[in-house]
């Protein structure tokens, strides 16, 4: 019985490092990267990091994704560490551990606790909400756009947020290589499922995808119930809501695979 693949969604920049977790899972798993990641001009993440040491120094730095933490770190001034008295958040383990290989202090790192239902602003909120935010300065580090949850919630205590874009994201342009890969896995709907962690992605794939695709037939994991509804109104057949980390996935995945006896509810 031939197992299900994987198709993995996320930006290239994160997809050597998945696949790699996947297959220690026992995953087969191919990367189709749907979102592409390309640096803002430099002044953005400059001007972050003058904002970011600016006395009194900022309270905290929030991070969307660990493209927020590459690019933001890549404008870093020379010998400039990490100020001992600034938080960085994120919502997820990608993102903390790539603030961890930037340099900055694990017990400076705040994040969702690791039994949280699901990795969001959500559910980051409870582990900043404790804090008095009162005219604290806030950076938010981000790309082009995306979700004001975060930052509202911290304006409404008071905060002195600045929101700074230091990347872009785009519809890919896929070579012939990927373009066969889309043709194989929209030819084959039945032995692939789609991983999708970006809303985003799901528009793009549409983009990339022929006109008036029929993805009745189309099954996929979505890491946010927000992403699942988009997928659904997509078309898709069949989806199954988990968490965005690769244990989650591979367990939801293990679920789908043919012969399984009961599958994750859609």
């Amino acid at each position: 019985m031939q197992l299900l693949t994987l198709v993995l969604t996320r930006p290239r920049q994160q997809a050597s490092a998945w696949l790699q977790r996947l297959a220690a899972l026992g995953v087969q798993a191919r990367s189709l990267p749907l979102i592409a990641i390309e640096a803002a001009a430099p002044e953005a993440a400059q001007a972050a990091w003058q904002a970011l040491l600016a006395p009194p120094g900022a309270a905290l730095a929030t991070f969307v994704s660990p493209n927020a933490v590459e690019h933001f770190f890549a404008a870093k001034p020379a010998g400039q560490a990490w100020p001992a008295a600034t938080l960085a958040a994120c919502v997820g383990p990608g993102s903390a551990q790539a603030l961890r290989e930037a340099g900055v202090p694990a017990d400076l790192i705040v994040q969702p606790p690791d039994d949280a239902a699901s990795l969001d602003s959500e559910h980051l909120w409870p582990q900043l909400s404790q804090r008095d935010w009162t005219g604290r300065q806030v950076l938010m580090l981000r790309g082009d756009g995306g979700r004001d949850w975060l930052a509202l919630r911290l304006r409404e205590r008071g905060a002195c947020l600045q929101l700074f874009s230091v990347y872009r994201r785009r519809c890919p342009s896929p070579g012939s290589a990927e373009q066969a890969l889309l043709a194989e896995i929209l030819a084959a709907p039945g032995q692939h499922v789609w991983l999708f962690s970006s809303a985003e992605a799901i528009g793009h794939l549409q983009t990339l995808a022929p006109l008036q695709l029929d993805w009745s037939a189309g099954q996929c994991i979505a890491t946010h119930e927000r992403i699942a509804e988009r997928a659904r109104r997509l078309g898709f057949g069949h989806v199954v809501l988990t968490r965005p980390d690769a244990i989650a996935v591979a367990q939801a995945l293990d679920r789908m695979q043919p012969g399984t006896l009961q599958s994750p509810a859609t």
